[in-house]
């Protein structure tokens, strides 16, 4: 396997590879170990064997951490089918430019090996390896409340756009990042709880941004600017 980084979990070397079709069953079978540890299973949407068919066919990108033979943490980027659920919608991206949309897909860590930072590492990694002369757009879902997820994403200079309904029944935050600017330069600022739905939406209708998060009084509050 081919390395394309190499470090240190502890005193445990650890390297990364981009996996294939060949690696289907140690990735199903992380996913399952990781999505079976989970006290709320509902903060997970775990792919199906299709959709992991879709991503290792050259539709989008998945790269593995491993120790040894041992695959112990993966992440996806996914370049979506388009359809009514495209998140290039949620986010004012013109259809004409979905093609160059990419999906943060899942992040999975062993339990095992919870702590050491590793899903932002690998994160790092796989937006360094986005090939940016043919993406323009990083977009992703996250359920509010799942705390690891939404720091996961705004450490990466995602934002969010949206607030609503996805995949049927599930309500999510709709996270977004132009790989070609910075975001610009807000002068407004107002802080809501995560809990009030209905005021978030009110904000992202007026035009305001989430761009961070922060812990107040046993609660989670988001930042919203414009």
């Amino acid at each position: 396997m081919e390395k394309i980084y190499e470090g240190m979990l502890g005193e445990t070397p650890f390297f990364v590879t981009t996996l294939n079709l060949q690696h289907m069953q140690e990735i199903e079978k992380l996913q399952l170990e990781v999505y079976e540890s989970l006290a709320d299973q509902s903060i997970l949407q775990p792919l199906s064997t299709e959709e992991f068919d879709y991503i290792l066919s050259g539709n989008g990108m998945m790269i593995g951490a491993y120790i040894g033979e041992e695959l112990i943490a993966f992440r996806a980027l996914l370049n979506p089918p388009v359809d009514e659920e495209h998140l290039g919608y949620d986010c004012e991206i013109g259809e004409d430019e979905f093609h160059k949309v990419l999906y943060q897909e899942i992040s999975n860590v062993s339990p095992t090996y919870r702590g050491y930072g590793l899903q932002k590492t690998l994160a790092q990694i796989v937006m360094s390896h986005i090939d940016l002369a043919k993406y323009d757009y990083v977009c992703s879902t996250v359920k509010p409340y799942n705390i690891p997820s939404l720091k996961d994403k705004f450490s990466q200079g995602l934002v969010v756009k949206g607030l609503k309904i996805k995949y049927v029944d599930k309500l999510r935050y709709i996270f977004y990042k132009d790989l070609r600017q910075e975001l610009p330069i807000f002068t407004e600022k107002k802080s809501i709880s995560m809990g009030d739905t209905v005021g978030q939406q009110q904000l992202l209708k007026q035009g305001y941004t989430g761009t961070y998060m922060y812990e107040d009084q046993n609660d989670w509050f988001l930042v919203y600017e414009k």
